[in-house]
């Protein structure tokens, strides 16, 4: 399980790709209850989130998955799907549990606009983490990769700023 963590925090780091994580549908499912765990703790800890919210929030996010995974096999390396998934699940779980510790103890000790930008700015490392991590499971440059994970940012927004206009327009 160590070894798992430190794999995921080395593609965090975008020093490994998922060929990292072992093809196994346990890891998948570690990676992915580890994945609705910090999605669950992240909207408990934000009192103006509602369990629609998370409904929404974990329905886009298997969206955006099934998204990753269509470039994978459009690209032609179907047997790198569950890799790449558990990479994807596994560095936003810990992403999510990184920006919830940020912002929870750091808002006491900086100002909480401070505290803020630098959660925010943990969520948004999650971008050039998932660009990595498609670019590298189809064999292309970080570009394309890249590219891909602004794509699947943007849909991942309108898709919930559609399911939840309220929230949408708060932000």
């Amino acid at each position: 399980m160590l070894a798992l963590f430190e794999t995921l925090i080395d593609i965090l780091r975008l020093r490994k790709g998922p060929d990292a994580i072992p093809y196994s549908p346990i890891v998948f499912a570690i990676v992915l209850v580890l994945w609705l765990f910090a999605g669950v703790v992240a909207m408990m800890l934000s009192p103006e989130f509602t369990d629609r919210d998370l409904v929404i929030a974990l329905g886009t996010g298997f969206a955006v998955l099934a998204f990753y995974a269509g470039i994978v096999v459009v690209a032609g390396h179907r047997p790198r799907v569950l890799q790449t998934i558990s990479a994807v699940l596994g560095c936003g779980a810990l992403l999510t549990l990184l920006f919830v510790v940020s912002d929870t103890l750091l808002a006491p000790i900086l100002s909480q606009n401070l505290a803020g930008l630098i959660a925010t700015l943990i969520l948004l490392w999650s971008i050039p983490v998932e660009g990595h991590i498609v670019a590298r499971a189809i064999d292309r440059p970080w570009f394309v990769g890249f590219v891909a994970a602004v794509t699947a940012f943007v849909l991942q927004y309108v898709l919930y700023a559609m399911l939840n206009p309220q929230i949408a327009t708060a932000t």
